[in-house]
């Protein structure tokens, strides 16, 4: 799970597939009046809450936006509480354990080709190789596939420091976006750019 501060009352969550799955959840879940999304949607209030230091209090406002294979997303909008906004305006970002134990894929954006290249020299210091590197919108994708179960925490931490998971899902990325290199990209990227 990953929170954002947009704005003074405006939090924006991302919760993948995993973090839903982890908690029992599944995303039509979401649509229903269950007992399960109503604990899961006040654990996250109080974890912004903490996180960001703000009174959660009123009536809030909900957008749920579902990711097909990568998760939601949720808009929360909160009561303006009188603050002063230059007090507590910030662009605060967290981010909070990720399990992704059962997930064979790993698809990640980075804003530069030169976060790939770093992110290619410690995965081949580490001898994780393989990998698609595609480009779409300006931006690069590297899509990890069929990782062992054992390192895939591993190589999500590795993936997140020089990136963010994707909000595409790989069958978009793959029908819109130019493949660059395809199931060899760390080792590729570190041959032509060391």
């Amino acid at each position: 799970m990953r929170l954002e501060r947009l704005t003074v009352n405006k939090i924006k969550i991302f919760l993948t597939s995993d973090d839903l799955f982890e908690r029992g959840l599944s995303k039509d879940d979401i649509w229903k009046d269950s007992i399960k999304w109503q604990q899961l949607f006040h654990d996250m209030l109080e974890e912004a809450s903490e996180e960001f230091d703000v009174d959660i209090q009123g009536s809030v406002a909900v957008e749920i936006f579902s990711l097909q294979a990568q998760g939601m997303i949720m808009i929360i909008t909160m009561d303006e509480t009188g603050e002063d906004d230059e007090e507590i305006l910030y662009d605060g970002f967290v981010e909070m354990q990720v399990r992704v134990e059962g997930c064979e894929n790993l698809l990640y954006e980075f804003e530069s080709f030169e976060d790939v290249i770093d992110l290619t020299k410690k995965l081949t210091s580490l001898n994780i190789m393989g990998g698609s590197l595609y480009a779409m919108n300006s931006r690069y994708y590297l899509l990890m596939n069929n990782i062992e179960s054992a390192i895939i925490e591993k190589i999500a931490a590795f993936l997140s420091e020089y990136g963010n998971p994707s909000i595409l899902s790989r069958h978009v990325l793959t029908e819109y976006g130019k493949k660059i290199i395809e199931n060899k990209a760390v080792e590729t990227v570190q041959h032509y750019f060391n």
